[in-house]
């Protein structure tokens, strides 16, 4: 573990991977030092923003340093289900990298629960983890200048849903009209940490 001093108000807690940010954002959200506002979870990095009015950093640092790591449990998390047509112009081209047929494709991505570990690229952006790694495709070699809004996307062992249309690099296998980001409704984000996912076909 590495604590970094983080523009005027925060520590960056560097961490070696997404399980031991997983299990520190579980134990600091469950019991959070004080002073801390808001933690915000990365691949392998954990954002504690802080008040400045309130917070003492070395007192923060010194309790995150000794933080006993919290067991993530899925089960007690909000389950978000997601209709989805698969109807996505690189279908064909996941189900050649992974040697699956496209319908083996479908059974995989809505056959299991999916977890969103972090959130960035885009507001809204949610990337999910907990899917079969027979899913694991690379990014495209080219990335596109617009991917639509909802496109549902795969990229290493992540997927995700394009909250708005914008350039994208990932493999999109379908679409969902559930809107992932809306500024007038509270949380305007449904892609949360820790939301878990089950991924539906639509007719």
């Amino acid at each position: 573990m590495r604590v970094l001093p983080c523009a005027d108000s925060g520590l960056l807690v560097e961490l070696h991977d997404l399980d031991e940010v997983r299990a520190l954002h579980a134990a600091l959200e469950a019991d959070p030092p004080r002073g801390v506002v808001d933690l915000v979870p990365a691949a392998r990095t954990l954002l504690l923003r802080l008040d400045p009015r309130c917070a003492d950093p070395a007192e923060v640092e010194r309790v995150v340093r000794s933080t006993r790591p919290a067991e993530v449990s899925r089960a007690e998390r909000e389950l978000l289900r997601v209709p989805v047509t698969y109807d996505g112009a690189d279908l064909a081209d996941v189900a050649k990298l992974t040697g699956l047929t496209e319908r083996e494709v479908v059974a995989e991505h809505t056959g299991a629960e999916w977890t969103v570990a972090f959130g960035g690229f885009a507001p809204g952006f949610g990337y999910l983890t907990g899917g079969s790694s027979r899913l694991a495709v690379p990014r495209r070699a080219e990335a596109r200048t617009r991917v639509p809004e909802g496109a549902v996307a795969l990229a290493g062992t992540f997927t995700g849903i394009y909250p708005r249309e914008s350039p994208g690099g990932w493999q999109l296998i379908g679409h969902t009209d559930l809107p992932m980001w809306q500024v007038d409704r509270d949380p305007p984000a449904l892609l949360r940490p820790g939301v878990r996912v089950r991924f539906e076909e639509s007719a």
